[in-house]
C-alpha cells in the first residue's frame, strides 16, 4: 500500500523513523543483556517502519517522564506513553493498544489498606517523575504528598530507604519488588488503569491519522497479544477496540 507524502513528511521527517523506547517499563520495553531492545513497542515500530519503507532507529529513553521532556529536542517521532491530559497538550496519540494497572505498596505494618487510605495528609508517596501515575496522582490527590526519583526502580528504592508511607508504580513493578522485600505489601486493587498508546508530535495529523488504524489493525489481528506473551508480559492486557 502506497504511503502518502504526508504521512511521510509527519513519521518519517529526516527519511528515518525515529522510535522513543522506554525500557523503564518492562511491560513495553526490554534492554536486554547485550544493550540490544526487545518487546511489544519494539515489534510495533519494526512492523510500522516496514509499512513506511523507511529505516527505524530506536532511540532508548528509562523512564516515561524523560521522552517527554524530550520533545522540544525534536530527538523522536513516534512514541509509546500512556494517554494523559499534560501530555496531550503536545502529543497527538492514538487509542490505546495496552492497559496497564497502577498500584500502592506500602509497609507490612501500615494502617493504609486501600487505594483511598492513601489520599492522607502527612502520606508521602514515592514516584518516577513524569510517570503516568505521577500525572494521574498530582491530579486527583488532596491531602498526600508526592515525591519523585528520576525512574521507576529509584523510586521504589527511595520509598523504602527513606522510609514514606506508599510507593505508586505499575502492578509488574510493584509485585516484584514486593517479593523482593517481605518488610513490603501491595494495596489491592489497584488505583488506576494506564492506557498506553503510541503518539507523534502535537499537529502532525497525517502522521496519527495513519497511526490510528495502524494501531487497530495490530490489536485486531493479534500481534500486540503475541508479543506481550512473548516477552514475558502476561499481566498487561491488549486494550479493547477503540
Amino acid at each position: 500500500m502506497t504511503v502518502s507524502p504526508a504521512v511521510l513528511k509527519d513519521l518519517a521527517p529526516t527519511g528515518r523513523l525515529r522510535a522513543a523506547i522506554n525500557h523503564g517499563n518492562t511491560v513495553l520495553a526490554q534492554k536486554h543483556a547485550d544493550g540490544t531492545l526487545g518487546g511489544v513497542t519494539v515489534a510495533l515500530v519494526r512492523e510500522l517502519g516496514k509499512r513506511l519503507g523507511v529505516p527505524v532507529d530506536l532511540v532508548p529513553f528509562d523512564a516515561a517522564g524523560k521522552v517527554f521532556a524530550a520533545i522540544p529536542t525534536q530527538a523522536w517521532d513516534v512514541a509509546f506513553l500512556a494517554i494523559e491530559p499534560a501530555r496531550a497538550a503536545e502529543i497527538e496519540f492514538t487509542a490505546p493498544y495496552v492497559l496497564i494497572e497502577g498500584f500502592f505498596m506500602v509497609p507490612q505494618d501500615s494502617t493504609l489498606h486501600a487505594p483511598a487510605d492513601v489520599d492522607r495528609a502527612g502520606v508521602r508517596i514515592g514516584v518516577a517523575k513524569g510517570a503516568a501515575y505521577d500525572l494521574f496522582l498530582s491530579r486527583t490527590l488532596k491531602h498526600a504528598t508526592l515525591q519523585r526519583a528520576p525512574t521507576g526502580p529509584e523510586a521504589m528504592q527511595m520509598t523504602l530507604r527513606e522510609k514514606l508511607e506508599a510507593g505508586a508504580g505499575v502492578r509488574q513493578h510493584i509485585s516484584k519488588f514486593v517479593a523482593e522485600h517481605p518488610e513490603l505489601r501491595m494495596i489491592e486493587p489497584r488505583f488506576m488503569a494506564i492506557e498506553q498508546a503510541m503518539g507523534t508530535l502535537k499537529g502532525r495529523l497525517d502522521g496519527v491519522g495513519y497511526l490510528k488504524p495502524f494501531i487497530e489493525e495490530m490489536k485486531a489481528g493479534g500481534m500486540i497479544a503475541a508479543e506481550l506473551k512473548a516477552s514475558g508480559q502476561t499481566g498487561a492486557v491488549v486494550a479493547p477496540r477503540a
